[in-house]
């Protein structure tokens, strides 16, 4: 490896050939602030806050790269006095009103003006003409709390594919928004709020649903019932200051119950039941040999990316509604017949890792007799929220179970929360059913890992093997996608998450500073808690939970039978594709 010497903050270090002033300077122990710096995202030294000395000029540390005998100053009167003006300016066009901003406290602009000791913006004058965009039912723009990072731009067109949004006008009239600007509702968004976890600060959140909550839970008449996604118990603590990755499954379920929901239901139940009908799904079209690859139907963010993008690859989507949605039709007819209750009394709130959950409540063909089968999605951010409004003591609450039936869940459908454990889930289910035996180890690692295309043949004992890729990031599923379509690829099953990583780090999780997102790896911090979820549970296949057995054999019949269809089954549409 060839190597160059520089000298930082009068420190002589050597370091590799090529790598940028911030690395250099952040390997040595020093450390510059950064803004819209988002490390192989974001990489475009659009803000100045990074800039540092070298010779007579001021650099932008994250794109300058090391030379052999630079002397580089980090903490002089010019870089303080530089640093100082960019944020000043930044903020002379914000809008100042931290405390009731949703980032206070988490803001990387609001650190740096602190960090920066900024008390006062000596630049006041005429600010850019701002809106706010509400169309979207998941997310918010608030173009006064922009600061043209990039970072929401960046991600949105390099990591996800999607290019929604961009830059619009030049100079002082300059936006960020869609095309024409169109608002974002009326375009190929697919909501999975990956701009909202790069803003660094609160022009972008997701559209709180906290006030209509509170409302449903202070009806007398209202049944209220909850339910919450496996990944929301392994982000959820971070929110009160446990370590990133602590499991706070029992905790979660006794605030949820102290906060006057009538029953405190377990997503995962619902996991299960998706195996038992992507997996009989699946074994379906193997048979008959249609409408393969037979592509996850989980990930709304993803069912939208195809509506948009593949018109002609529609009938390759599972058929089967995502779990919570699944859930909630079950609540409002299973559960509603069993417990005597009005279906239209019951009010069913989905707890989601997505902030694309709440676009997917919305879709009228997730309904049924005029009734939602879900009827509000709350984000693992706004029920801290409401945690926190309640006054409760999170961290020494005492852990309390899930409500009954729903409130039993299989380690399988806890995996649901990591990418792969979709695919792993139904192996699981696959192989035993194929085989009618058990087995004996029922952790396939294969399919497990972060990397963006994972590919895995699994031979089932009766000898097919199921070619199997596992894909996270929608601009890597844009790519498998046209491998397929032009006959580079061929597959049985595809699984695909819209967020990398899976929803561990879904757009309505805890949102990560881009420092520690550098240090850490959240994606495999936070899917390491879920496979400790699922070690920890007693019953580890989706096809051997009780209360799924009892399901079918009281109320839904066969997996993919007629009345499963009709409640767990769902048709989607195409979407416009500019």
């Amino acid at each position: 490896m060839e190597t160059v010497k520089l000298t930082i903050d009068g420190i002589e270090i050597e370091v590799e050939k090529g790598i940028t002033i911030l690395e250099a300077a952040r390997k040595s122990g020093v450390e510059i602030p950064t803004l819209c710096f988002l490390k192989e995202i974001n990489e475009v030294s659009s803000c100045r806050v990074c800039l540092v000395e070298v010779g007579p000029k001021l650099l932008p540390s994250c794109t300058v790269k090391v030379e052999d005998g630079m002397v580089v100053k980090t903490n002089t009167p010019k870089v303080r006095s530089a640093r100082k003006t960019v944020v000043q300016l930044l903020l002379s066009n914000h809008k100042r009103e931290c405390t009731t901003c949703s980032r206070n406290g988490n803001c990387e602009l609001q650190k740096l003006a602190e960090d920066l000791n900024i008390y006062d913006v000596e630049y006041e004058g005429e600010k850019s003409k701002s809106f706010i965009d509400i169309s979207s039912t998941s997310l918010v723009r608030d173009s006064e709390k922009c600061i043209l990072c990039e970072r929401c731009i960046s991600i949105c067109k390099n990591i996800q594919s999607v290019g929604a949004i961009n830059f619009l006008g030049r100079g002082f009239v300059t936006k960020i928004a869609p095309a024409y600007d169109k608002p974002l509702a009326e375009t190929v968004c697919i909501n999975c709020g990956q701009c909202v976890m790069a803003c660094p600060t609160g022009a972008l959140t997701e559209k709180e649903n906290i006030k209509e909550v509170w409302d449903e839970l202070d009806n007398s008449d209202k049944y209220v019932v909850v339910q919450t996604a496996p990944a929301v118990r392994v982000a959820l603590g971070e929110e009160f200051g446990l370590p990133m990755g602590t499991r706070v499954t029992g905790k979660m379920a006794a605030a949820l119950r102290r906060m006057g929901f009538d029953k405190v239901f377990d997503t995962n139940f619902a996991a299960d039941l998706t195996i038992m009908e992507e997996g009989t799904e699946l074994l379906k079209r193997l048979e008959k040999e249609e409408n393969l690859p037979l592509m996850t139907s989980c990930c709304p963010g993803w069912v939208k990316f195809v509506e948009h993008n593949f018109h002609d690859m529609l009938n390759n989507l599972s058929t089967c509604k995502s779990p919570h949605e699944m859930e909630g039709a079950v609540i409002k007819s299973y559960f509603a017949e069993k417990e005597g209750i009005d279906p239209s009394r019951i009010v069913v709130v989905s707890i989601m890792p997505c902030i694309g959950k709440k676009f997917e409540e919305t879709r009228e063909e997730l309904s049924r007799n005029g009734m939602q089968d879900v009827d509000y999605v709350l984000t693992t951010r706004e029920l801290a929220k409401m945690i926190k409004q309640s006054s409760i003591d999170f961290v020494n609450l005492k852990d309390e179970e899930f409500d009954n039936p729903f409130g039993i869940g299989t380690g399988a459908g806890a995996i649901f929360g990591a990418t792969g454990g979709v695919a792993e889930a139904a192996l699981r289910t696959i192989f035993e059913i194929t085989s009618g035996k058990e087995l004996e180890n029922i952790e396939f690692n294969a399919v497990r890992g972060v990397e963006g295309i994972k590919e895995a043949a699994i031979t089932l004992p009766s000898g097919k093997t199921i070619n199997a890729v596992i894909v996270n990031g929608l601009s890597n599923a844009r790519k498998v996608m046209n491998q397929i379509r032009d006959g580079k690829k061929h597959y049985d099953f595809i699984e695909v998450m819209a967020c990398p990583g899976g929803c561990v780090t879904g757009g309505g999780q805890p949102i990560v500073n881009s420092k520690i997102r550098e240090k850490i790896d959240v994606r495999e911090v936070r899917a390491k808690a879920i496979y400790e979820e699922d070690r920890h549970l007693p019953i580890r296949k989706s096809h051997k939970n009780p209360c799924i057995t009892k399901i079918y054999d009281e109320f839904l019949g066969e997996p993919n039978g007629h009345k499963a269809h009709e409640l767990l089954h769902t048709h989607y549409e195409k979407r416009n594709m500019f």
